[in-house]
C-alpha cells in the first residue's frame, strides 16, 4: 500500500458483524478497511485463519498478530453463547408514551424517546436515570447512539429538528434545522462523522456531526421516509418510503444510485447485508424483496406471509434473512437461495420487531401479544417466552455481546433481560 501507514487500530464492528475493521492513517487521512470473517465457526483454527489474514492483508504486521488473534477468539466466544434469559430490571421510563429505545454498544446504557419531548439515558445495571435530554418541542420519535463509540446521541423529533448530545454530560452539541416536516428516522454512519435524518417532507438530510452543519439534501422519494440505513462501510445509504420505493444513495457524491421499484405497499424497513452486496426490503404489500446493491436488480420476492411484513433484517454474516409479519409469524430465509428455512409460530398477535442475536443462532421477536420470544434459527423452535409487559412490545434488541436484551413496550416500561449464564 502506498503512503505512510501508522496509528493502526482494530475495532470490532458495533452491530454484531463478523469482521474486523482496520482504522489507519494514510497520507494524513484516517481510513478504514474491513476484513470479513463470515465463515468463522467454533471449529475454525485461529492460527490458520491468522496466517490467511496476514497473507491477504499487508496492514496486519507481525506486531499486530496477537491483537488479531484475540479478536478472533472473542468472536468465537460470542458464537458459543446460547443461554436463557431472566428479568434483571424493569424501568418505568416516561409518563407519556414511549417511542423508541436503543443500547450503546456494550449495553451498559440505553436511551429512550417519548411523547414527553425528552430523551432519557439510563444505566442498564441499576435502572437509574443518568441524563434527561431536554430541548425538543414535540415528540422525540427517533434515538440513536453513535456506536461503536457511544460518546454521542442523536434525537429526531416531530418538531422538525435533530439534536446531537454529549452522552457523558447531556449537553446539546448541535441543533440541526432544515427539514420542513417531522423527522421519522435517523442513523449515524459507521465512522460517526455523519448523521442521516429521514423526514415526512420526503427528503433525507446528511449532517456533519462535528460541525453541526448540513452536508446534503437527498431528494427522490415522493412521500415520507420511514427507514434508513448506512451500509457497513458508510459509502451508501438505503431508504424506504411510504411511496412504495426503496432508494440507494451514494454518500460521497450525494446522488441517487438506484430507485428500487416493485413493492405495492409502503416500505416497513430496508437494510444492507454485511458485505454491502444485497439489500432486503419489507413492505405492507405482504412481501419482502431481495435486491442487488450494485445493479439495483430484484433477485427474489419472498412470498410467505399472509399479512403485512412489519420488519426485516439480515443476520451478522448477511447469509440469513428474518421477516416479521402482522400474521403473527416470522420466517427465516437463506439469503443466497431465498429458500424458507424455518417458520416461527407461536405469537398470538402481530410481530412488530425482529432481530438476530450477535452469535446468529437465536432470533428475538417482539409482539403486540405483550410478549417477546427467543427462537432457534435452524429449527424454528421457540426457546423462551419473555413475559411481564402489560401492553404491546414494539422494540427489542440485543447488546453487542448478546448477553443482554432490552424490550420496550407501550406500557411505558423497558425490561432488561440478562443471560442466566452471565448473571
Amino acid at each position: 500500500m502506498n503512503g505512510d501507514v501508522c496509528g493502526l487500530n482494530f475495532i470490532i464492528f458495533y452491530f454484531c458483524i463478523l469482521g474486523i475493521i482496520l482504522e489507519y492513517k494514510e497520507g494524513g487521512s484516517i481510513k478504514t478497511k474491513s476484513i470479513d470473517l463470515l465463515d468463522l465457526t467454533l471449529d475454525t483454527d485461529p492460527d490458520e485463519l491468522l496466517v490467511e489474514i496476514q497473507q491477504s492483508e499487508p496492514l496486519i504486521t507481525e506486531s499486530r498478530t496477537e491483537q488479531v488473534r484475540e479478536l478472533i477468539h472473542r468472536l468465537q466466544q460470542k458464537q458459543a453463547h446460547n443461554g436463557s434469559f431472566s428479568l434483571h430490571q424493569e424501568v418505568h421510563v416516561h409518563l407519556l408514551p414511549l417511542t423508541n429505545v436503543a443500547f450503546n454498544k456494550s449495553g451498559s446504557k440505553f436511551i429512550t424517546g417519548s411523547y414527553d419531548r425528552r430523551c432519557r439515558v439510563w444505566d442498564t445495571t441499576s435502572g437509574q436515570q443518568l441524563l434527561s435530554l431536554e430541548g425538543h418541542t414535540n415528540i422525540v420519535a427517533a434515538v440513536a447512539f453513535n456506536n461503536p463509540y457511544g460518546d454521542k446521541i442523536a434525537t429526531g423529533s416531530f418538531d422538525r429538528t435533530c439534536k446531537l448530545w454529549c452522552a457523558q454530560t447531556g449537553s446539546c452539541l448541535h441543533s440541526l434545522r432544515g427539514h420542513s416536516a417531522e423527522i421519522r428516522c435517523l442513523a449515524f454512519n459507521p465512522q460517526s462523522t455523519l448523521v442521516a435524518t429521514g423526514s415526512m417532507d420526503a427528503s433525507v438530510k446528511l449532517w456533519d456531526v462535528k460541525k453541526g452543519k448540513e452536508v446534503a439534501t437527498l431528494k427522490g422519494h415522493s412521500a415520507e421516509i420511514l427507514s434508513l440505513c448506512f451500509n457497513s462501510v458508510g459509502s451508501q445509504l438505503v431508504t424506504g418510503s411510504s411511496d412504495q420505493t426503496v432508494v440507494i444513495w451514494d454518500v460521497a457524491s450525494e446522488s441517487l444510485v438506484h430507485m428500487l421499484v416493485g413493492h405495492t405497499g409502503e416500505i416497513s424497513n430496508a437494510q444492507f447485508n454485511w458485505d454491502c452486496s444485497l439489500i432486503v426490503s419489507g413492505s405492507l404489500d405482504k412481501t419482502c424483496k431481495v435486491w442487488e446493491a450494485v445493479s439495483g436488480r430484484c433477485v427474489a420476492t419472498l412470498v410467505a406471509h399472509t399479512e403485512e411484513v412489519l420488519d426485516v433484517c439480515f443476520d451478522s454474516t448477511g447469509q440469513l434473512i428474518a421477516t416479521a409479519s402482522a400474521d403473527g409469524t416470522a420466517r427465516v430465509f437463506n439469503a443466497a437461495t431465498c429458500e424458507c428455512m424455518a417458520t416461527l409460530e407461536g405469537h398470538k398477535g402481530e410481530i412488530l420487531k425482529i432481530c438476530f442475536s450477535p452469535q446468529g443462532n437465536t432470533i428475538l421477536t417482539a409482539s403486540s401479544d405483550k410478549t417477546a420470544r427467543l427462537w432457534d434459527v435452524q429449527t424454528g423452535d421457540c426457546l423462551q417466552i419473555l413475559t411481564g409487559h402489560t401492553l404491546e412490545i414494539f422494540s427489542c434488541a440485543f447488546n453487542y455481546e448478546g448477553d443482554t436484551i432490552i424490550t420496550g413496550s407501550a406500557d411505558n416500561t423497558c425490561r432488561i433481560w440478562r443471560c442466566k449464564d452471565e448473571a
